[in-house]
């Protein structure tokens, strides 16, 4: 996708990302943790909102049982032990939105309770926006990314070009 747009000092871009959910079942979670860690090669997230870098992944624990696997291009299938948890794709339904510049935290202030300066670099956060859920990453000083649905996402662009165009 890749189109750009500026707006009040504030840049926006919509990308296709690659999302592989993973979610280990009540009573399973260490083998799945194990098995999941095996594959991917590296150290799991501990806790919700945090990330790890395995390979080309980006591994974001989303909630207690529940990993997203993200990475550009298309993923490799994940196969998890269907005793222990499942994993799907769930990229198709979504988009990535990156907004960076100057005007990011305030817009942030503006449409959603996030607090930029606790939501470390690299930690995720889930909240809506415009009655919209949306994964807010936090992958820069003045850039995040949000995960949005696919068939809101043109419109949730728009809302944050006029509540950034607002702020002026």
């Amino acid at each position: 996708m890749g189109d750009d747009s500026n707006t009040a000092r504030l840049k926006t871009a919509a990308y296709d990302c690659a999302i592989v959910q993973c979610e280990g079942w009540d009573g399973a979670m260490a083998p799945f943790e194990a098995e999941l860690n095996g594959m991917l090669g590296g150290p799991l997230p501990t806790k919700v909102g945090e990330t790890s870098r395995q390979d080309n992944w980006l591994v974001i624990r989303i909630a207690p049982r529940r990993f997203w696997l993200l990475c550009d291009g298309t993923p490799p299938i994940v196969d998890v032990d269907a005793e222990l948890g499942c994993a799907l794709p769930v990229g198709e339904g979504r988009v990535r939105l990156r907004l960076s510049g100057e005007g990011l935290k305030r817009l942030l202030e503006r449409c959603g309770s996030i607090d930029w300066e606790t939501l470390g670099e690299g930690r995720a956060v889930q909240t809506g926006f415009h009655r919209v859920p949306v994964l807010l990453l936090r992958s820069g000083t003045l850039e995040c990314d949000l995960f949005v649905p696919r068939s809101l996402s043109e419109s949730l662009r728009k809302w944050i070009a006029d509540a950034s165009a607002d702020g002026n």
